[in-house]
């Protein structure tokens, strides 16, 4: 079974990583080393997450210590709503790379297509608890893009929660330098995605699935929201081979080509989240899981509706 994905520049993107949106400060240093204990080898943060100081830290002590050398692993952050003026997009990068203290990213994402109010509020909202955004384009912000890979500041660079419409603006815009790589999206079994992993695929750009556990954890979650991991059709797949749920959740991902990054803090779990290359769902348990669509988002970014770039409008 490939642990890695072969993105458009032709580099390896391990297939499992460790996402770092919620993990508190004190604790992302801790889950990022036991990651790379276990065998991790992808790392995913950004900007937004307001941890990116102690997950380099981590980095650095697996590396100092000799677990790893830097060019074992691959680190991924992203460029938060506030940088997308072309002329910021290095600023956005450049403080990305010193907080993590290294040189170099392996894939920088645009986070989201819609650009906020620059300054140093992360989500500037109004009075109505909408989001101030400005009057770029991600166009112009993909170009800002461009020029991180020619100032040799990331090796490769992609988006995040786009639309196909959106990967279509810049895969047809005048004078594009670079593809996109990758499209970073929420996607598990109430949000496959089908449609827009088959769009991207097609188009050489890999995927990677966000809240593949369908974010427990989100800070707006309501007790009546449906809970993936406790769902009984999932458990029952999960007992058949002596499996978590977790583990069937991440597996579903691997089998469909996806890269997954699910998020722990929890050194057991983060160990567990790992053992996914063991085993093999069937054809039919893939299909029923697919089964379990209900186009639920855990990450809506209702604050945004009404911005023109606002991807979640489109079908997909």
């Amino acid at each position: 079974m490939a642990t890695t994905v072969t993105l458009n520049t032709g580099a390896q993107m391990p297939i499992v990583g460790l996402g770092t949106w919620k993990s508190p400060p004190g604790k992302v240093t801790e889950a990022v080393k036991a990651a790379i204990s276990a065998g991790y080898r992808l790392i995913d943060g950004a900007h937004v997450y307001e941890n990116e100081a102690e997950v380099g830290e981590g980095v650095r002590a697996m590396i100092k210590d000799g677990v790893v050398k830097r060019e074992d692993l691959f680190i991924v952050s992203k460029l938060w709503c506030t940088f997308h003026e072309k002329s910021m997009v290095r600023q956005g990068c450049e403080k990305t790379l010193s907080d993590l203290k290294l040189d170099c990213l392996d894939l920088f994402l645009v986070h989201w297509p819609m650009g906020l109010k620059a300054g140093s509020e992360l989500i500037p909202l109004n009075s109505a608890g909408e989001t101030i955004n400005d009057d770029t384009y991600f166009l112009e912000t993909w170009e800002g893009m461009e020029e991180l890979v020619d100032a040799g500041l990331v090796k490769a660079i992609g988006v995040s929660n786009f639309n196909k419409d959106q990967i279509e603006a810049i895969l047809n815009k005048p004078g594009l330098k670079y593809k996109p790589a990758v499209n970073q999206v929420e996607c598990h079994p109430y949000l496959t995605q089908e449609k827009l992993i088959h769009y991207c695929h097609s188009q050489g750009i890999a995927v990677t699935a966000y809240s593949p556990l369908g974010s427990p954890d989100r800070p707006w979650a309501k007790p009546e929201d449906a809970s993936l991991l406790e769902d009984p059709n999932i458990k029952a797949i999960a007992e058949k081979h002596k499996k978590t749920p977790a583990q069937v959740l991440i597996r579903f991902h691997i089998q469909r080509k996806v890269i997954v990054i699910p998020k722990s803090i929890t050194p057991h779990r983060i160990q567990e989240n790992f053992q996914v290359f063991d085993f093999e769902l069937t054809e039919e348990e893939i299909k029923t899981i697919v089964g379990f669509n209900r186009n639920w988002r855990a990450c809506p970014m209702q604050w945004s509706l009404k911005h023109k770039d606002y991807p979640f409008n489109a079908e997909f």
